[in-house]
């Protein structure tokens, strides 16, 4: 009878454990790729590309429990031909607001100052990026 009780208590502790465990402590650093964008975690910051442009997340992504996140960066957009040494790219204060289910990410951008959503973007981990630069 012992040997049964601790049995189920073992399996209890082993389900407790599992069901504690928070999703905010998924590893997301790496690469991540989708149409029109390539995002590259990093520990405490992030750095995007896309068609014409490219961004920073100048922050750690931390999930909440449902997967979702919020967080800060800058967006640039670019153009076609050389870029001058005398130009400045327009920089955007950005929100980055986005989704985690299992290896794929959903991605809004969001431009603060107008708070108007500029894309929406769907990447899986360790996937091709599909990029069409400016030339």
């Amino acid at each position: 009878m012992k040997k049964i009780m601790l049995f189920v208590l073992a399996l209890l502790f082993i389900f407790y454990i599992g069901c504690t465990s928070s999703i905010s402590q998924i590893d997301l650093a790496g690469t991540w790729g989708g149409e029109h964008i390539s995002l590259t975690v990093l520990d405490s910051t992030a750095n995007l590309e896309f068609d014409c442009a490219h961004g920073t997340i100048d922050e750690p992504i931390s999930l909440d429990s449902e997967g979702n996140f919020e967080v800060t960066g800058i967006y640039v957009i670019e153009h076609g031909g050389p870029i001058r040494i005398d130009e400045t790219l327009k920089k955007y204060p950005s929100l980055y607001k986005g989704h985690i289910e299992g290896e794929k990410m959903t991605l809004i951008l969001i431009f603060k100052n107008t708070e108007t959503q500029i894309d929406t973007f769907w990447l899986a981990r360790g996937a091709e990026p599909i990029i069409y630069k400016c030339l």
